[in-house]
């Protein structure tokens, strides 16, 4: 295949030849005409872990890259590891730095930017901000503005999933407008209920309501949590779900219309609504069970045209039944586990379906993927599990990892000396185990969380005291 790691440039010549011909192909099959155009220069629109992540898939393929940073993060390890930097947002807040999409496209056409990446969060979901690329001459590296814009509408996105004959929780068909209509859907479907943002995810401005009492005020805080968090304080009321399991379909689409899934992972140890341990393949799930929740993944994608990479989200019952949630159009922060079962670089493959190329002609073909073990990751963070998980900050005087056989580690500001700052995620690092089979994947896991040695800030890993104990178990 030829999307392991580090591309091989030997192997262009012959990529040449069969781009020809799937181009000729597509031309002929299609009234669209697209163009090969290599990439040359990628800026990231973002900071940490995942910036350095696709640095390395850039300087792996050959393409020079661009960080931005904050006035507060001259000293971070992102743009250290750039061949380019340039400071964005001089005189904001930290995080509005990093929102500031006219400063961020001035840089890119200042300095002969190709493609913009924008890792996740920040703006990896916003339309505008694809739009703005495209506007400018840039290349925007994840689907089209339209498709940002269709899928960020958790409201719309459902009614295109229903379109798609895709099983959805029952739920009001668009945004509420007041607490009398949470209290009429209620009425109909019983609780418990969930109010959920209708712009924005990340668990805010999510609350579950369990009995009428608690309706009005949870309505009021799911309210204003989503105004603070996304400028809109829009709701929609679902039938809550109790105890599901949280399965996710890995999708790939390229701009021939072919749509491609790398399996599933299971998202079900959460913590406040947040996503704290990841694996893949999800575990003991019912084989037809898989080939419905990667059918309806693929259709849905090729419902709206979907390009480059993303991630459908389902919710499945006790009963074992399926319902679709939303699609996350961007890399997920948990993309490590499917690479490391699929062996399959979702970097590489967003760099090269953005320059044109069709999955066929990646090797990217569906009987060709296959699942090769199990993969586990954990997020060690700069959290206090003493105060609830608080965030810590300060200056970490020690930090020693677990490393060897089976473990990948995906960090910025893991070192001695590095400086927590209380103006961004708590992620410190996130520890990758594979193996064989699960237990042999958690068993790696569990060796490598004991080795970290962390001092100067508090920390917690994400499925409660594996640092202390090791004792992650499944």
């Amino acid at each position: 295949m030829l999307l392991h790691v580090g591309g091989m440039r030997s192997a262009l010549g012959l990529l040449a030849v069969r781009r020809a011909c799937c181009l000729s192909r597509s031309t002929h099959n299609s009234p669209q005409t697209l163009e090969y155009k290599p990439i040359k220069k990628v800026m990231v629109a973002n900071r940490g872990e995942i910036a350095i992540r696709v640095f390395r898939a850039c300087t792996e393929l050959g393409i020079r890259t661009v960080a931005v940073y904050s006035e507060q993060d001259t000293g971070q390890m992102h743009r250290q590891k750039a061949d380019e930097a340039y400071l964005i947002g001089k005189g904001l807040p930290p995080v509005a730095a990093y929102l500031d999409i006219p400063d961020i496209i001035k840089v890119a056409k200042e300095n002969d930017v190709d493609a913009i990446h924008p890792g996740y969060g920040f703006l990896s979901e916003r339309s505008d901000f694809a739009q703005a690329c495209v506007d400018a001459g840039v290349r925007f590296i994840g689907p089209s503005p339209d498709v940002v814009r269709k899928m960020g509408d958790k409201v719309e996105a459902r009614s295109i999933a229903i379109r798609a004959g895709v099983p959805v929780v029952p739920g009001t068909d668009g945004p509420i407008t007041c607490l009398s209509e949470a209290q009429e859907f209620s009425n109909t479907y019983g609780f418990p209920i969930i109010f959920k943002a209708a712009y924005g995810g990340g668990g805010r401005g999510m609350r579950v309501v369990k009995e009428y009492e608690e309706l009005e005020e949870n309505y009021q805080r799911a309210y204003s949590e989503a105004l603070a968090a996304f400028g809109n304080g829009a709701l929609f009321v679902e039938k809550f779900i109790e105890k599901p399991r949280h399965i996710e379909v890995q999708i790939l689409g390229d701009k021939y219309g072919n749509v491609i899934h790398l399996y599933e992972r299971d998202c079900s140890i959460q913590r406040r609504h947040q996503k704290v341990v990841e694996i893949a393949p999800a575990v003991q799930l019912d084989p037809h069970l898989r080939d419905r929740l990667t059918a309806d993944s693929v259709n849905l994608a090729r419902q709206v045209g979907y390009e480059n990479a993303g991630t459908v989200e389902f919710l499945v019952d006790k009963h074992g039944r399926h319902y679709f949630i939303e699609v996350n159009s961007r890399l997920q922060v948990e993309h490590t586990v499917t690479e490391q079962v699929t062996d399959v670089d979702l970097v590489h493959a967003q760099l090269r379906v953005c320059e044109g190329r069709s999955l066929p002609e990646l090797g990217l073909k569906q009987d060709k993927i296959r699942i090769n073990g199990f993969a586990i990751q954990c997020r060690v963070t700069t959290e206090d599990p003493a105060r609830g998980f608080q965030p810590d900050t300060g200056r970490l005087e020690v930090f020693r990892s677990g490393e060897g056989m089976g473990i990948r580690l995906d960090s910025a500001s893991a070192f001695q000396g590095a400086v927590i700052s209380p103006h961004y995620d708590s992620l410190l690092v996130k520890v990758i185990a594979s193996g064989k089979d699960l237990p042999a994947a958690a068993a790696k896991m569990n060796r490598a969380l004991a080795e970290f040695r962390v001092r100067g800030v508090k920390v917690g890993s994400c499925s409660g005291q594996q640092l202390q104990h090791g004792q992650l178990r499944f």
